[in-house]
């Protein structure tokens, strides 16, 4: 098939229909460089490389789809966030982004914390040598067997989600004759602009202890008078995908008052304070996202202020920044299918991946930018719509983006910012296998999660 062999859908603003696009880019063959991961650029025969290896040598070498991660773009942001707020302050890396061995050595050189959330990431974390100190071990159900895992481990801190965790950490801990560092989540009612389901600081949802009522009070009382634990501080999270910092404001007022309270109380000041992550990163041209130390600047001056206010002493602030670190160091690399025009509409175009290994649009209704990346072109833009192979209608990757009308099927295209909760929300949907996940880095390729095998799923299928 020539790549003029199929019509295309409309190519013009003044035809296209309503959807989430802005108009179409002067020219499709530019990177945005807010949206790529610093290594990504074009080979002079207009092949995006990153790391300095192109696409299509990563294809036929690792195959599609695939999540390539640049490594030198991870560290560097790694290291951002920690120089931004200092030796004052920590930093630890969300591991519900995306975690792996790999992952977990970079962050560790970097001198990065990490946060997990269930047992499997905290196994993840302990194999790949993070000191257990330096991990913070969230969650809002944790089993008995995955508290004891990290009591006897020896975790930095466990996130203190409800009353009865209260009393299920203290008991373990006593049980194994130790004192555990604990922070109680508290929800502050500030309800970040964001997605619904995204938003976890709003009353009405399964996170944390309210401050309404004087639950979060009432939490703090019950954990001061339990032997096995040692409470350190108050930990609050306002949602995702946040680009202002004004509801971190409101949230610090509301937690610090609460630090106030426990003081005048019990004699106790509380020593940290962890305000979570959810900073935003650009998924598309429109966003907008502020540097590390912008952010740390900000939320500095906010919890100093508000301490001031109160007469407290300073505590020592904690961030989770994990999609803002991970997001935008990697891209997902596809193959075109079919390729299908519905005139006066658009184009759909049909990849070898979907749902399985990016989730996020179907679930959240996330934009996402795609480029075609296996060669340039100066054909004029058609409004395209990016879907998966799987058996269902919402398999959608980039609901609207605009791509040259000459794409045909085996072109390379990919998606980026992709970095993170892609791979970590990956699921076997039709059985399809989830994709590897391959670091690049100074011309060099290789491979930290294998791709899935159909071995692999007939193993755990035992008939």
């Amino acid at each position: 098939m020539s790549r003029s062999a199929h019509p295309a859908g409309p190519r013009h603003a003044d035809v296209l229909p309503e959807g989430h696009y802005s108009a179409p880019p002067a020219d499709l063959n530019t990177l945005d460089p807010k949206v790529w991961a610093q290594t990504v650029t074009r080979t002079p025969d207009g092949v995006v490389s990153v790391g300095g290896i192109d696409v299509k040598a990563l294809a036929e070498e690792f195959g599609t789809p695939a999540y390539f991660v640049d490594e030198a773009d991870f560290r560097a942001r790694a290291r951002a966030w920690r120089t931004a707020f200092g030796q004052d302050a920590d930093v630890f890396y969300a591991g519900k982004a995306f975690l792996s061995r790999a992952i977990v050595r970079w962050l560790h050189e970097e001198g990065l914390n990490l946060d997990v959330c269930s047992g499997g990431e905290l196994a993840t974390a302990l194999s790949a040598g993070m000191p257990a100190d330096r991990i913070a071990f969230h969650g809002n159900n944790k089993s008995e067997s995955e508290i004891r895992r990290a009591v006897e481990a020896g975790v930095g801190r466990i996130v203190l989600d409800s009353f009865q965790e209260i009393v299920r950490v203290a008991h373990i801990a006593q049980s194994l004759g130790t004192r555990q560092r604990v922070q109680i989540r508290v929800t502050v009612g500030v309800e970040a602009h964001t997605h619904e389901f995204i938003a976890t600081a709003h009353e009405d949802q399964k996170f944390g202890i309210p401050l309404a009522g004087g639950q979060a009070a009432e939490a703090v009382r019950r954990a001061l008078k339990l032997d096995g634990l040692e409470l350190i501080g108050i930990h609050s999270h306002i949602g995702s995908q946040i680009f202002d910092t004004s509801g971190f404001e409101v949230a610090a007022h509301r937690v610090v008052g609460l630090l106030k309270q426990i003081r005048d109380e019990h004699g106790v000041e509380l020593p940290e304070i962890d305000l979570g992550g959810g900073l935003g990163i650009a998924y598309t041209s429109d966003d907008d996202p502020r540097e590390p130390h912008e952010i740390a600047k900000a939320l500095t001056e906010i919890v100093n202020r508000e301490c001031d206010a109160a007469k407290l002493r300073a505590p020592r602030i904690s961030v989770e920044p994990g999609r803002a670190i991970v997001g935008p160091t990697a891209f997902t690399l596809y193959e075109v299918g079919t390729i299908k025009p519905l005139d006066g509409l658009r184009t759909y175009v049909s990849v070898d991946g979907g749902m399985s290994d990016n989730i996020r649009t179907a679930l959240y209704d996330a934009e996402y930018s795609v480029a075609l990346v296996s060669r340039t072109s100066d054909a004029e833009p058609m409004l395209a719509r990016v879907v998966g192979k799987h058996c269902e209608s919402g398999d959608i990757v980039v609901r609207d983006a605009f791509l040259p009308a000459d794409l045909a099927p085996g072109d390379l295209i990919a998606v980026p910012a992709t970095g993170a909760y892609c791979r970590s929300m990956a699921s076997n949907y039709n059985h399809v296998l989830r994709p590897p996940v391959v670091a690049v880095n100074d011309g060099e390729a290789r491979v930290i999660v294998r791709r899935e095998t159909e071995e692999d799923l007939l193993r755990l299928d035992i008939g």
